[in-house]
């Protein structure tokens, strides 16, 4: 009888399926990649939802208050004159702008060219066997990687505002005048037969490449010391110092020097620059101090050990062996370090100088409108800091070991 039961009902359903097809729904429904795609083209709906209720919100302030949209004011008259530049009030507003990038970007290279030669000399002291200089250069990050680093410019800014008056300017020898007005050093004067010396320079520097990839070669044949930056370097010197002799000078210097209530010659450095760029310089170097610190620690101790079994002295052993393993490590943290300085340069508004956000400030409320002001200005710093990262990350593949 459970015989003829068991064949006389219904065909039982296979095991983990529903007859009725809800399970089948349910299963799609829960599945893990279904569910990525929803929540993805929710994440898309709400973008459009935001961007929809501020372009709306845009539009009604635009009609409300009469506002300009249109980029006409780029040709405008500026309305005001920038300091420690020739420029004028009468030139448009694009002319200003360009004055804020060249301001920007020198502010930034020199910035970073200081940071960088402060963070490896305080980095590699870190680590120094001195007492006095490793604890001076732990008193020096651990002072400055910790202070805000606005504060750090307005401290050097004050710092400076006490140097001797203009009419009381000191002179340092030939070389320099300093007085709160700016600092004048000496700088270079280009002459009549410049680019004659300037090509002159380029065929030594190529003779001296040539020479020392010579050198190389005939160090990795006989085993002898190469010396190839002595023989290159010695090439391009005697050809630097002919040449100029032979040209008759075609590069003079121009001296600073103090008369009456102005200091004559040499190349003005004012103190909103100096204390701006010093400012950015003492505060990154801090960190790169550390990085360069840390990358150092975390090279094998058996390559010093074996540096040193082989007869390398001190110098020798951190020259050939610790730091050129210990910069592959430390180039994608200075990376972001020199992105900050570049940024950090906007803090130059507190000392008033001239860089691109200060001069958007200025503008901005010269009428021109604010939306379009700063949406150049953060397209100048997006390029400045796309440019930085890309020539910085193809030096970071360069560096990199290729492993097998």
């Amino acid at each position: 009888m459970n015989d003829v039961t068991r064949g006389a009902g219904p065909a039982a359903a296979p095991r983990g399926r529903d007859p009725t097809g809800h399970r089948g729904v349910v299963a799609i429904v829960f599945d893990l990649r279904v569910l990525r795609v929803l929540g993805q083209l929710a994440a898309i709906a709400v973008l459009i939802a935001v961007a929809a209720y501020l372009s709306d919100n845009y539009q009604a302030n635009v009609r409300d208050r009469n506002l300009r949209t249109g980029w006409g004011f780029l040709d405008e008259p500026t309305g005001f004159n920038i300091a420690f530049s020739d420029f004028r009030s009468g030139q448009p507003v694009r002319d200003a702008l360009w004055v804020g990038v060249k301001n920007t970007a020198v502010s930034a290279v020199v910035g970073i060219l200081l940071a960088t030669v402060l963070g490896v000399l305080v980095g590699i002291l870190r680590l120094s066997g001195s007492w006095v200089a490793r604890k001076a250069a732990t008193l020096y990050v651990e002072v400055l990687r910790n202070v805000p680093v606005l504060l750090i410019i307005l401290f050097t800014a004050a710092g400076l505002q006490t140097l001797p008056r203009i009419d009381e300017a000191r002179s340092l020898g030939s070389v320099a005048a300093i007085s709160n007005r700016g600092i004048s050093v000496v700088s270079p004067v280009a002459g009549d037969n410049l680019a004659i010396y300037v090509a002159v320079l380029g065929v030594a520097l190529a003779a001296a490449l040539v020479v020392a990839a010579w050198r190389t070669r005939v160090s990795d044949t006989t085993g002898e010391p190469h010396h190839r930056v002595l023989w290159g370097g010695a090439l391009l010197l005697v050809v630097a110092v002919v040449g100029y002799v032979a040209l008759g000078g075609p590069v003079t210097l121009s001296r600073p020097e103090v008369g009456g209530r102005a200091i004559v010659g040499g190349a003005s450095l004012n103190i909103p620059y100096v204390a701006l760029t010093g400012a950015l310089g003492l505060y990154h170097g801090s960190h790169i101090a550390e990085i360069v610190r840390g990358s150092i620690l975390a090279v094998p101790h058996g390559q010093a050990e074996a540096a040193m079994a082989i007869g390398l002295s001190d110098f020798q052993r951190l020259r050939f062996v610790i730091l050129p393993q210990a910069f592959r490590i430390a180039v994608p943290p200075t990376i972001n370090q020199y992105l900050s300085l570049t940024k950090n340069t906007s803090l130059g508004i507190a000392v008033a100088y001239s860089d691109v956000a200060g001069l958007a400030f200025r503008l901005t409320g010269a009428r021109a409108p604010a939306l379009q002001m700063f949406a150049i200005v953060m397209a100048i710093y997006l390029v400045f800091s796309l440019t930085t990262s890309l020539v910085l990350n193809v030096f970071n593949r360069r560096v990199q070991l290729v492993e097998r």
